[in-house]
């Protein structure tokens, strides 16, 4: 497997994230699909349905990384513009997918009103994408080069990340291990410098806590190693424990 560490960067979109009248819970099971499939989510922005901020946003984050995700927008009211958002930033027309009218049109066949001219605008994609399956909902979700499409309904989101499983390259997926402690992270700060010097394959992010009346952090060590990461975990506990600590496997 390549140790290559592949990255992805996801656009969420829409104004109702933004007010706060809907809470966000692609971030979370996108970062944790892509950490299976051995990719990294880097980079999230937030943006509003205006369509030169998600062109500006489409443009950096596709770019930087290996793959792009968007979640919102493509769906069938006026402030669905993702597709049209898209389309600017790679300059391609926006055309009706056949297979996508034909998978509508099926999902529509016995629901009132049939294919409106409204629903249909879910069938629009960049001119030469390709469609991400859609079990949950008759409106598939697009894939343009490294980009893909996403609904922001979260369970819909869900059917199609698991429709995209194992169609991605990536490297090792990366592996953590918990360490806890009662101290404040500001008096372990240089022991935990020393040990991520010496152990130049993992990363250590440090979470501080105030928890029955006491600071106390966790230290999650990263890894695409697992033997790195046994040896950094063991170093680390055995500095907390020489300096005085006492770690707790798993954090506290």
């Amino acid at each position: 497997m390549s140790e290559r560490i592949w990255t992805a960067g996801l656009v969420v979109i829409g104004d109702e994230i933004l007010s706060g009248r809907t809470h966000d819970k692609n971030i979370a099971q996108v970062a944790e699909w892509l950490q299976v499939q051995g990719i990294r989510l880097d980079e999230v922005r937030v943006v509003p349905d205006i369509e030169e901020r998600i062109v500006e946003a489409v443009n950096a984050l596709r770019v930087r990384n290996d793959y792009l995700f968007t979640t919102g927008g493509i769906g069938p009211t006026h402030d669905d513009i993702t597709v049209d958002a898209v389309a600017a930033a790679l300059g391609l027309g926006v055309v009706v997918h056949p297979e996508a009218r034909a998978t509508l049109e099926r999902y529509y066949a016995d629901k009132p009103g049939g294919l409106t001219e409204d629903r249909l605008r879910m069938a629009r994609v960049p001119k030469g994408a390709e469609l991400i399956p859609n079990r949950m909902s008759g409106a598939p979700g697009i894939k343009i080069g490294n980009i893909h499409l996403m609904a922001g309904v979260p369970h819909i989101t869900a059917g199609m990340l698991d429709a995209l499983t194992g169609t991605l390259e990536g490297g090792a997926p990366l592996m953590a291990e918990t360490i806890g402690c009662w101290t404040a992270e500001s008096e372990v700060a240089g022991l935990l410098r020393e040990v991520v010097k010496q152990h130049d394959q993992c990363q250590i992010g440090s979470y501080p806590f105030f928890r029955e009346g006491k600071v106390g952090a966790n230290f999650v060590v990263r890894s695409t190693d697992a033997d790195a990461l046994a040896a950094c975990t063991k170093s680390l506990c055995d500095a907390l424990t020489e300096a005085g600590y006492q770690p707790v496997a798993g954090g506290i």
